[in-house]
């Protein structure tokens, strides 16, 4: 009995706290077509307690809030976290499952008598993870009839996110709506509706897009249809943006896409206008250039201006250019231009239906049951589409009217010209006999001036000859043979666009007798060259010491170009490996490869030094290396020369080791150099490398293997 006293003090001191802080309770008996939108009846707390989720929390003290006004009009939602507390009751006469629908601004978590129902973007106490989200379609809600409940919200704001008010669109705190998922209106028929109108009306500028361009590809004259189809264009791409539905339910994005958007229609709109202008052949005037001034102008002003930015372009600019359009459609029409009133009917049809969507937005008028918007919209593109297919059938009708004068005045002119053509037979058959008579003479004096003329040519070819025959045979020889290798550099030159060395080339051709001693010896290098690039090595291998044949020929070379030229001068670095030694190899080949090598350093060196004023000094390295052998055959040998010359371009680089080329001045080099000495070390089973870098130098390598070479093979081609 004891205890049943203490439990009854207990329940009776547990209501009265109830009822202290029991306050208005929102009663849901009776939910309409729309549903109820819960406006009413919420508290809001500043701040994060996960306690302020359950459904016995003392929110008594907590302001009143109407969430579902704009944010800007709630200035207590912009200091971070905070609760929404609502109590409200669901009458037993509401039949059906109930859900809810939820637009926002911000972040939120739902909880229903302490659970957890959804969440809705990410709320978050660091401020850099927060991501406000405005889910677009209602979720269920399970509760209880005839008893007390507690919607709890926990909400944020995203930090440093930009919002706009385009197109009528509202930024409400929190809008929390209740309806039976039995009722029409959550099966979705507005949702589908929109996105099935937005379809239809991408799909509608999409084909008008096409269609203007079409014009413009078979008849480029008409640029004005390449101003319709960019129109289209836009307006196609523009609209495409309320298919992509998640996207938009992102709170930070909704900014730039309406912002993009409201450019896009601006650059669509100035497009349809200049279009329209130069269609009916209007003059552009002080109206025309105000209003791409104010179309340009609204696009910064959206962006800027909260609120009332974006009517600039929404209620100003385009119907200020539509009536602008149908103003010079209607002048057209008092001007006599044929199908102008085509246009001006869809600018008038433009006015009446916008001004129903007007009345539509106020409430004024509910309307037919049709999208008076979309109709509106696309009222001009669609008569200016029906206008070009009138001027088209005009056109072809004019076309047809002056087919058929034509004819008529073929049929006179073919004959006129029958008449003249049996005169003509006549003047013909006349003027051809006497030309055939003339004919005959001078045929007979074309064959005595042709006989002459032979004679002539013998006696100078006679002469000529009997001249030339008194020349040495030798001199008759080279001079063919430098000709011959000359057109054959020319040919190589040409391929490879080289038209400074085509010139230099064809100008030793032309001037070959005053020259016939420099390009016989010429002749004689190319010659010589191309018999030892093919012809069959016979030398056999000796025990030979590379350091000191490396040695020998770097000598070799050096004091050759200083008794050519006294001014040359360079620095040399050798690094010989003494543990070489001697090595089977062919001495002469392999000094003929060292020879190339170094002689190719010491020229590009020179040449760097004439193109240079500063304290550039020529420097040619030498390098001896004993490689060992992974497979322990006995290894090879690398000899490396490098110099701080001008490198070696990429496009030259990839042709150095082709006979006949060559960077060299004509009459300089052969081209042969390099070719031969890869082919050489390609026959001792070597490598031929290199390395460079324009501006810096370049490093030619190579390596032959110490054993293991059959260097006696028989028609091995070096």
């Amino acid at each position: 009995m004891k205890h049943l006293i203490i439990l009854f003090i207990l329940l009776n001191v547990h209501w009265a706290a109830v009822a202290q802080w029991d306050t208005s309770v929102i009663r849901l008996n009776k939910i309409g077509a729309d549903g109820i939108l819960l406006n009413k009846g919420w508290k809001f707390q500043a701040g994060d307690n996960p306690d302020w989720a359950r459904p016995e929390f003392n929110d008594k003290s907590w302001h009143p809030i109407d969430p579902t006004k704009d944010i800007y009009d709630l200035p207590q939602l912009w200091k971070g976290i905070g609760w929404l507390r609502l109590h409200f009751f669901v009458d037993s006469a509401v039949t059906g499952s109930l859900a809810m629908e939820i637009q926002q601004s911000g972040a939120s978590e739902i909880y229903l008598n302490g659970k957890l129902l959804r969440r809705f973007g990410v709320v978050s106490t660091n401020p850099n993870t927060i991501k406000a989200f405005s889910p677009n379609r209602p979720f269920s809600l399970t509760n209880s009839r005839n008893t007390e409940q507690v919607l709890a919200v926990r909400y944020i704001l995203q930090p440093r996110i930009k919002y706009s008010t385009h197109f009528g669109q509202q930024n409400t705190g929190l809008s929390i709506k209740v309806n039976t998922i039995e009722n029409g209106n959550y099966q979705y028929p507005i949702q589908i509706y929109e996105a099935e109108t937005n379809m239809f009306r991408v799909g509608v500028f999409a084909i008008l897009a096409i269609l203007y361009l079409s014009f413009y590809l078979f008849n480029r004259t008409q640029k004005v249809n390449l101003l319709f189809s960019v129109y289209a264009c836009i307006q196609a791409i523009d609209w495409m943006k309320f298919l992509l539905s998640k996207s938009l339910q992102y709170v930070q994005s909704l900014f730039w896409i309406n912002n993009l958007s409201l450019a896009l229609q601006v650059l669509s709109f100035l497009a349809m206008i200049t279009a329209i202008y130069r269609l009916l052949g209007q003059k552009r005037g002080w109206i025309f250039y105000s209003l791409i001034a104010l179309g340009i102008i609204s696009i910064p002003m959206g962006a800027l201006f909260y609120g009332w930015g974006w009517t600039i372009f929404g209620l100003l600019f385009t119907n200020l250019v539509n009536i602008e359009i149908t103003r010079i459609a209607l002048k057209a029409v008092r001007s006599h231009k044929k199908g102008a009133w085509i246009i001006a009917a869809g600018g008038i049809s433009y006015l009446l239906l916008w001004s129903l969507v007007t009345l539509q937005w106020y409430g004024i008028f509910e309307g037919f049951g049709v999208d008076t918007f979309t109709f509106a919209f696309i009222s001009i593109p669609v008569a200016v589409s029906i206008y070009l297919g009138y001027n088209f059938a005009e056109t072809y009708r004019s076309l047809q009217q002056k087919l058929a004068e034509v004819e008529t005045l073929s049929k006179e002119k073919q004959q006129i010209l029958e008449a003249q053509k049996e005169t003509l037979e006549r003047q013909v058959t006349q003027r051809t006999a006497e030309l055939k008579h003339s004919l005959e003479e001078l045929k007979a004096t074309q064959a005595q001036l042709v006989q002459s003329e032979k004679m002539a040519s013998l006696g100078e070819l006679t002469a000529g000859i009997a001249h030339e025959i008194q020349n040495p045979l030798n001199f008759v020889n080279n001079f063919s043979d430098v000709n011959q290798e000359l057109l054959a550099e020319l040919k190589d030159e040409a391929d490879k666009g080289n038209i400074a060395g085509v010139k230099a080339i064809a100008n030793d051709v032309i001037d070959n007798e005053e020259k016939i001693n420099h390009h016989g010896k010429r002749a004689d290098a190319i010659v010589k060259g191309m018999l030892q690039h093919s012809r069959t090595n016979t030398g056999k291998k000796e025990p030979t010491d590379i350091n000191a044949l490396t040695d020998e020929y770097l000598r070799l070379s050096y004091h050759g170009l200083r008794a050519k030229d006294k001014t040359f001068n360079a620095n040399i670095e050798t690094h010989f490996d003494d543990a070489i030694g001697e090595i089977n190899a062919i001495p002469q080949d392999i000094g003929r490869v060292i020879l190339n090598l170094i002689t190719n350093a010491f020229y590009a060196v020179t040449e760097k030094k004439k193109q240079t004023t500063n304290s550039y000094e020529p420097t040619v390295s030498v390098t001896t290396k004993l490689l060992s052998s992974p497979s322990g055959d006995g290894g090879k040998v690398e000899i490396k020369v490098a110099d701080n010359g001008n490198g070696i371009s990429q496009k030259v680089l990839d042709k150095i080791f082709q006979p006949f080329f060559t960077t060299k001045p004509t009459g300089q080099g052969t081209g042969l150099g390099l070719s031969l000495s890869y082919d050489i070390v390609k026959a001792h089973g070597g490598e031929l490398k290199v390395e460079t870098k324009e501006g810096v130098g370049t490093k030619f390598f190579f390596n032959i293997p110490i054993d293991n070479v059959d260097y006696n093979r028989p028609n091995l081609k070096i």
